[in-house]
């Protein structure tokens, strides 16, 4: 339903164009919007004329208007004034009005049926039907975005992303409280490493306007209209997933997730036995300080023990001493492609564990 903000902002603007005052009742006789300083108590008159079979009438020396959203009556316009020219104008303004709840019913059906499509609440049939008669394309490759920030609930996020995003063939909308779903057009992008840059620009942007601690994930591109849900459903883990392993990052996508939407999908009891397995009891969390810090800048220089010891300021036999030691009460050798294969699983299925048991004691 449009609202009575819009429809004053629109009367306003047909005022100074026609230059005749308006007013928007509703079917009760209720003022929606009016340009007139002191209008008249019309509700009567305007009850009588919603009850005639007359499309427009002068009363009192006004033009009345009726305005119809498909056969259904929305509102009454009054333009005040009599005579021809004040007839013509106002037949005028109550097309213009017409036309606008035609656009916003439109726009209203197209984000249901986003949402709708989103969701999966949709038949095959009905995706193409609805999508013909919404003038929406049906094989134009898109990409589904999910956007959350901390304070998105407080500062609007909705209409500032939408204002962002701008007008276009785009759809910004959202099936929960938390979260901002934007549908993009991906035709101009070659792959979703451009999408992904398009992102980290948009996060920016979201930013300056007020929302805090943006992240952005990113689906990955469908070709048709059906299987936008898929790239949403991809979305949603791209956004779980990198708050567990990539939980600096302001934009992740699906495509990069790696071996952690694997883990992601585990149930926790086997976590446990294989965490069990591999520590023998043992928390990782309980290694100290020194080692761990060993173990991630040994990973992050893909096993290179010359290149880990000149980063680390520490002689190569030194690093050698912790990599033997820590082989001594894990019984894995991280010089040992396997070993640190299975290492590195085995942390970050213990940092799945740990995320997952925030939500079990909320």
């Amino acid at each position: 339903m449009i609202s009575n903000q819009i429809l004053q902002s629109t009367i306003d603007g047909l005022r100074n164009i026609a230059h005749v005052e308006l007013c928007v009742l509703d079917v009760d006789g209720k003022e929606v919007a009016s340009t007139m300083s002191e209008a008249a108590d019309v509700s009567v008159a305007a009850r009588d004329f919603v009850s005639s079979p007359a499309q427009s009438q002068e009363i009192q020396g006004q033009q009345f208007f009726k305005i119809f959203d498909e056969q259904q009556l929305e509102y009454i316009l009054i333009a005040s004034g009599s005579g021809e020219n004040t007839y013509m104008l106002g037949k005028m303004i109550a097309f213009q009005l017409q036309g606008l709840l035609v656009a916003y019913k439109e726009r209203f059906d197209k984000d249901n049926f986003i949402k709708n499509l989103l969701l999966d609440n949709l038949l095959l049939v009905d995706i193409y039907s609805r999508a013909k008669k919404l003038h929406i394309q049906s094989e134009t490759p898109r990409i589904t975005m999910i956007m959350e920030s901390s304070n998105g609930r407080e500062a609007g996020a909705l209409e500032i992303t939408k204002t962002a995003i701008g007008s276009g063939d785009d759809f910004v909308t959202e099936v929960d409280e938390d979260n901002v779903i934007i549908v993009k057009d991906a035709t101009n992008y070659d792959s979703v490493s451009d999408l992904s840059l398009y992102a980290r620009e948009l996060s920016k942007e979201l930013e300056k306007a007020g929302l805090k601690k943006v992240k952005i994930s990113l689906g990955t591109i469908v070709g048709e209209l059906k299987e936008v849900s898929r790239s949403y459903k991809e979305a949603k883990m791209a956004l779980d997933v990198g708050k567990i392993f990539f939980d600096g990052r302001k934009v992740i996508s699906y495509a990069e997730l790696g071996i952690g939407r694997l883990i992601y999908q585990l149930p926790i009891p086997l976590c446990r036995m294989f965490i069990n397995e591999i520590f023998g009891g043992r928390n990782p969390d309980d290694f100290d300080e020194e080692t761990l810090v060993t173990i991630d800048k040994f990973f992050e220089n893909n096993l290179n023990v010359s290149e880990t010891s000149r980063q680390l300021f520490i002689h190569r036999n030194t690093l050698v001493y912790r990599l033997d030691k820590l082989q001594k009460s894990t019984g894995l050798d991280l010089r040992v492609f396997e070993d640190a294969i299975t290492f590195k699983i085995a942390l970050m299925v213990v940092k799945y564990m740990k995320y997952m048991e925030k939500f079990e004691y909320r």
